[in-house]
């Protein structure tokens, strides 16, 4: 007997093969490797770095080529750290970006930065360019800490780094914070908070370290000596963030991010509703037409396959009931939840109750899901839900 997301795979083609509107563009090079990164990235001191953005503008004109863009309005370049390159490859890469892609005269266009390799040259590069939006990777304003977790700033650096951005034009700014670091206590992390919140920036985005295989803290943590706070203190760590930033007048929008309204990032917004999304670069996800993909990851091979044609490690189909699983899983991350209208347009007509009413019944049930009637009918996490979102994701897996 098939069951109800069986059934519905059976009925309701995947209705996802929208153009993408938003690019996502991967720059694997660093300063250095931080301790617990499992990101496709590479230390950038010898590295082929022009010889890359070479490959990456032939990917840029054979992805057009292959799937024409419509208007883009979102573009998000990650890392690695995308602002180790210098000004003049800095400009190069942000002029085949707008090249190549029609770019919506209020595109968000996101840029990671390290504290510390954001110059006054490099930020003025970065504005002449399209960039209007900066995500530093502060992680904690405890020197101690960051010396700790593999990384070279210093918390100064971070404070010189948003006041050199603001005098450059940049209003647009966030910083990401980790919790459940190493040794570290609530006290710090209250500190931590208070600190990026004296810098007044409109979006923070607060993550709970997690432990990845192929990183010098799990290599520790298999010898039993990574000394990570236990799960009650992260949990509080948790909850301290939630009323500290709720209180300071942001919005809790998904999970781990806050913002002041109409600051919410509007790239990873497109992954939490499941939209198709073009990714470019090393290790570079994609989703598009009904088919994700992802690039090769090293530096070299990466060149030399974009030389050939685009540079596909691999594609896979998504049938319809991984798409709705997917569609359940990230959509729940955010505070707002997922609502019955959205996911009727992506799949054809089907409802969530006729796919997944076994699950959400006992989410409901356990105080973990709760329906949303205010506006459009759908579900959300409830307060419980939060804290406990593993569970709730994995039963759409």
């Amino acid at each position: 007997m098939m069951t109800d997301s069986e059934r519905a795979a059976t009925l309701v083609p995947p209705l996802h093969r929208w153009t993408p509107r938003a690019l996502y563009i991967h720059i694997p090079f660093c300063t250095n490797k931080c301790f617990y990164c499992d990101f496709n990235s590479y230390v950038a001191a010898g590295q082929p770095i022009d010889a890359y953005l070479d490959a990456l503008e032939n990917e840029m004109e054979l992805t057009v080529a292959e799937l024409p863009p419509a208007s883009i309005d979102t573009v998000f370049v990650g890392g690695g750290t995308p602002t180790v390159l210098t000004p003049p490859q800095m400009s190069r890469f942000l002029d085949a970006v707008r090249r190549h892609f029609p770019l919506a005269a209020d595109a968000e266009f996101t840029m990671e930065a390290n504290p510390g390799t954001t110059d006054m040259e490099k930020l003025a590069a970065m504005r002449e360019g399209g960039v209007n939006r900066i995500s530093f990777g502060a992680q904690t304003f405890d020197n101690g800490l960051l010396e700790r977790i593999g990384r070279i700033h210093a918390a100064q650096d971070v404070v010189q780094s948003i006041s050199n951005a603001k005098a450059a034009g940049f209003a647009n700014l966030s910083i990401d914070l980790m919790f459940g670091l190493p040794n570290q206590t609530l006290e710090q992390l209250q500190d931590s908070v208070n600190k990026a919140l004296e810098l007044d920036l409109p979006h923070y985005s607060l993550y709970g370290l997690k432990v990845e295989e192929n990183t010098l803290f799990y290599r520790l943590y298999q010898r039993d000596e990574l000394p990570l706070p236990e799960e009650e203190e992260e949990v509080a760590m948790y909850e301290y963030l939630m009323e500290r930033l709720s209180g300071a007048g942001y919005h809790h929008y998904e999970i781990s991010n806050f913002a002041k309204p109409g600051f919410e990032s509007r790239h990873n917004t497109v992954y939490w509703h499941n939209q198709p999304y073009y990714g470019l670069g090393a290790g570079a996800h994609g989703y598009a037409l009904g088919q994700r993909h992802i690039n090769i990851k090293g530096v070299q091979p990466y060149i030399d396959a974009a030389r050939r044609g685009l540079p596909r490690l691999e594609r896979s189909d998504v049938s319809a009931e991984e798409a709705m699983g997917d569609f359940m899983m990230v959509g729940l991350r955010l505070r707002e939840g997922v609502k019955q209208a959205d996911f009727a347009k992506q799949f054809g007509g089907a409802s969530m109750e006729e796919v997944y009413g076994k699950e959400l019944a006992r989410l409901v049930e356990q105080d973990l899901l709760e329906r949303t009637m205010d506006g459009e009918p759908g579900y959300r996490l409830t307060s419980r839900g939060v804290l406990l979102g593993n569970e709730v994701f994995g039963a759409f897996v």
